[in-house]
């Protein structure tokens, strides 16, 4: 479409708005109790990854313009830039790592004031090896009775084969996507549930490669490259988001060994993200952000994921995530290949609005900076109170409920969809659904690191 035809079809729209505005407000119609936008024209960034999808939808199903947004969505090339074109207002607003808002906020890497009204998704991610480290692997996996490797698969096993490398004094690397990444805290828990030093950060001594006193050195590699690094031998192994598990099976270069989902029960995935400043300066805009994603977000998981289908071709496009759109449909759709040939039925896999997925929880906030401090992103002790106060500074539910009682207020939504808002305190109830059954309360964030075996705590420094 020309430029001028795109700048006609938006006047059209806006101009169609108008008179709906006009005419709710002359026949005495109350309005949902936010005001207009005080920015309309929005760009927001992503990562090319499914779980983009909320983004994607919201756009294509005209949620967005439904509340007087007129957005662009543009791929970012990491998320280092991603996040630094939201911070300088390059970008309104993007898809973000759950680790981002917290670690700017709190001066880890960049320091600024990010926060979030919207998580976007659970699961959605995987730890894939090379077929090399896998044919080793599976000389220790048991079978089921049906001949397959029987799952989870605990990192256990990959120690075997850690160990043979140190012996042989070659150094066993893994990749992830960034280091204040759900990748990179699911691959360490992982990791180190199997007795798996994967190193600590000392970034007031100046070290912030996150290998000090490694077993398995994990480096950074952007999400897309993560195939062709783990076919060129660069990397041994990697965890990181779909397709790019998917595509490592399609292509025959490596296995998927374990989805997030095994590792942590639906565990918290993406946010969206916004500078506290954009929030402060367009409230009403920052609402009607949130009411369009949540629809999105609904839209994905109704009717037990019977949209997922027709998100797959919408999420197979170039301008989105642009991989094979069978790729991309073997996780999305409710399955996930493991070895060639072996899939199986994973539902969950991608959730983005059941069990509440789309509610900034604190406790989930509170996690991954636990797990900054364990592995020394976060150098010093901290006491319980500081890690609830930094989650209320980042993670933003008041904003979550208003948009959500204006989507049941305007008859989009249903009450029972949400939590109770009136009781929510925040804090979902302690699970012990991980890898090594330790249980988590997010009300005591000192008492889970003291339970963890590898990993730093109480006054402990490097």
């Amino acid at each position: 479409m020309s430029k001028s035809a795109l700048s006609r079809r938006t006047f059209l729209k806006r101009a169609v708005l108008a008179i709906a505005v006009s005419a709710l407000y002359g026949s005495g119609v109350a309005l949902a109790a936010t005001g207009k936008p005080e920015k309309e024209d929005l760009k927001f960034g992503f990562i090319k990854l499914t779980d983009m999808a909320p983004l994607a939808i919201a756009y294509e199903k005209g949620y967005f313009e439904d509340e007087g947004l007129y957005v662009q969505l543009e791929a970012q090339a990491n998320w280092k830039v991603l996040l630094d074109r939201v911070i300088t207002g390059e970008l309104d607003g993007a898809q973000m790592l759950a680790g981002q808002p917290l670690a700017a906020t709190i001066g880890y890497g960049t320091k600024a004031d990010v926060i979030t009204p919207f998580s976007m998704d659970l699961n959605g991610n995987g730890i894939t090896v090379s077929n090399a480290v896998w044919q080793e692997m599976k000389k220790y996996v048991p079978l089921g009775a049906d001949g397959k490797p029987v799952h989870p698969i605990k990192a256990d096993v990959l120690k075997k084969v850690v160990e043979a490398y140190k012996k042989q004094g070659k150094a066993f690397k893994m990749g992830m996507v960034f280091p204040v990444s759900t990748h990179n805290y699911e691959l360490r828990y992982w990791l180190a549930s199997g007795g798996i030093n994967p190193g600590y950060y000392a970034p007031e001594k100046g070290d912030t490669s996150g290998t000090i006193n490694a077993d398995v050195l994990l480096s950074v590699t952007p999400p897309p490259q993560m195939p062709a690094t783990l076919e060129a031998g660069t990397i041994n192994g990697y965890c990181v988001g779909e397709p790019w598990n998917q595509q490592a099976v399609f292509k025959g270069i490596g296995v998927p060994v374990i989805t997030d989902n095994e590792i942590w029960k639906n565990n918290p995935e993406k946010v969206f993200g916004i500078t506290k400043q954009f929030a402060d300066k367009y409230p009403n805009t920052t609402v009607r952000i949130t009411k369009a994603l949540i629809r999105a977000a609904y839209w994905l998981d109704q009717n037990n994921n019977a949209n997922r289908q027709e998100a797959v071709k919408i999420l197979s496009r170039p301008n989105y995530v642009g991989a094979d759109a069978n790729v991309i449909a073997n996780s999305m759709t409710g399955t996930f290949e493991y070895e060639k040939g072996d899939k199986r039925a994973v539902p969950d896999f991608n959730v983005f609005f059941r069990y509440n997925a789309t509610y900034p929880y604190y406790s989930d906030a509170v996690w991954y900076l636990t797990q900054m401090r364990r592995w020394g992103q976060i150098a010093e002790y901290k006491p319980d109170s500081w890690y609830m106060d930094m989650a209320k500074k980042v993670y933003r539910p008041d904003i979550y409920a208003v948009a959500a009682r204006e989507l049941i207020a305007e008859g989009k939504m249903k009450a029972s969809d949400f939590p109770n808002f009136a009781k929510e305190s925040g804090y979902k109830p302690p699970t012990n659904k991980f890898i090594d059954g330790v249980t988590y309360d997010g009300t005591k964030p000192n008492a889970y690191l003291e339970k963890l075996k590898i990993g730093l705590k109480g006054a402990e420094k490097i």
